[in-house]
């Protein structure tokens, strides 16, 4: 067709583009002018908006994979032992941007947009798949502590995101994941569980 760019050179424009302004400013438009190119072009290769969003999400997936491959390696008795040899890798300011994205995804696909729900649905079962084998136990329980791990690591980095690392590091203690959490405050946070007082500030 004699088009200056590739597919692949668009998708990556179009991730940058995400990268800087966020999901929800992405459009034919925007992504256009940053090639400078038309419009066409871009729709040649992306006929409709979710097709777009679609191959962005699975670029978006395909870096987060190559960073969760950096952060779960070792295999782990349960998903706190996962989580906490995980946790440094993930709590970086270079990766903030790529989870800021994936947390913007995440509201859309609570929302139940088209098509953030089922690709994130995707990607959130081929994550506990993968983590599965690392943890020890049979299937069920290896599914669990993997759905756990997510669970944990997301609400922290989700932390992160809102509150600052600040905040992330010392939730990130206290739930015994960094070297700064005593046993004794560990044994605490287990008594406060079933402290009443606790269950109305939202600690359980």
């Amino acid at each position: 067709m004699g088009h200056k760019h590739t597919k692949a050179e668009l998708l990556s424009y179009a991730l940058d583009e995400v990268f800087d302004h966020g999901l929800s400013q992405l459009t034919f438009g925007r992504l256009a002018r940053r090639l400078g190119v038309s419009d066409r072009i871009v729709v040649y290769y992306f006929p409709t908006k979710d097709v777009l969003i679609t191959e962005v999400l699975l670029g978006v997936g395909a870096r987060l994979q190559q960073v969760l491959g950096e952060a779960f390696v070792e295999p782990a008795a349960d998903h706190r032992g996962l989580a906490r040899a995980a946790w440094p890798v993930l709590a970086r300011a270079e990766v903030d941007p790529l989870f800021a994205v994936f947390f913007e995804a995440n509201g859309l696909a609570a929302a139940r947009r088209t098509p953030y729900r089922e690709v994130l649905g995707q990607l959130v079962e081929a994550w506990i798949s993968w983590l599965g084998p690392l943890l020890d136990g049979p299937p069920a329980r290896q599914r669990a502590e993997a759905a756990a791990t997510i669970a944990l690591v997301d609400g922290l980095l989700l932390l992160r995101q809102l509150a600052g690392p600040d905040a992330a590091e010392q939730a990130a203690a206290s739930l015994g994941l960094t070297g700064s959490s005593s046993p004794m405050q560990s044994s605490r946070l287990v008594r406060d569980a079933t402290d009443p007082a606790a269950v109305t500030l939202g600690l359980t």
